[in-house]
């Protein structure tokens, strides 16, 4: 029989043996694998979070509210026909990448087809990513003013531009 001293003994010997070999491969995969999953938990999941293109979700819920009537918008906006506007429409995930699908090749003087494949091609890399692969500098002033407001629906720029029917006043008197 073995005593408890003699297991003891070379448990702790395992452990110490343990202790100076350096991790496999097969120990440090599930941890790189929990901290992976960790970082995707806490970091923004789409280019739509943290105030750039916020105003991509109110354009998905007129456009889903108005399909025909986002399609005549889009081909009015861009002088195109609603041919081409359906092809993108089908081949994009929700409306609002459709218009930045348009905008991009707008902003870069490419055809909406290429962009199209660009897009598809860089799925999940970000508008920034897509429009840097368009030429378009992601810091430039216009790529900015597109993250923070479209130039679709005016009423998304609440609190920019003129105000209407603003008076003067001309009662003040100089003295």
């Amino acid at each position: 029989m073995i005593d408890g001293d003699c297991v003891s003994k070379i448990h702790e010997e395992k452990v110490k043996r343990r202790e100076r070999e350096p991790m496999k491969i097969q120990q440090i995969i599930p941890i790189l694998l929990l901290l992976f999953v960790m970082a995707l938990l806490v970091s923004p999941a789409t280019s739509l979070a943290s105030g750039d293109f916020d105003w991509a979700q109110n354009l998905n819920i007129r456009a889903e509210a108005d399909p025909s009537g986002f399609r005549a918008r889009l081909s009015s906006r861009f002088n195109i026909g609603d041919a081409q506007v359906r092809v993108v429409l089908n081949n994009v995930e929700n409306p609002a990448d459709a218009y930045m699908v348009f905008r991009l090749g707008e902003m870069s003087s490419r055809p909406a087809d290429y962009v199209l494949g660009k897009y598809k091609s860089a799925k999940g890399r970000g508008w920034g990513a897509l429009a840097k692969s368009l030429g378009i500098k992601p810091g430039s002033k216009q790529f900015k003013d597109l993250k923070y407001r479209s130039d679709f629906y005016h009423d998304d720029d609440k609190g920019k531009g003129k105000k209407k029917n603003k008076k003067k006043d001309k009662g003040k008197r100089k003295g």
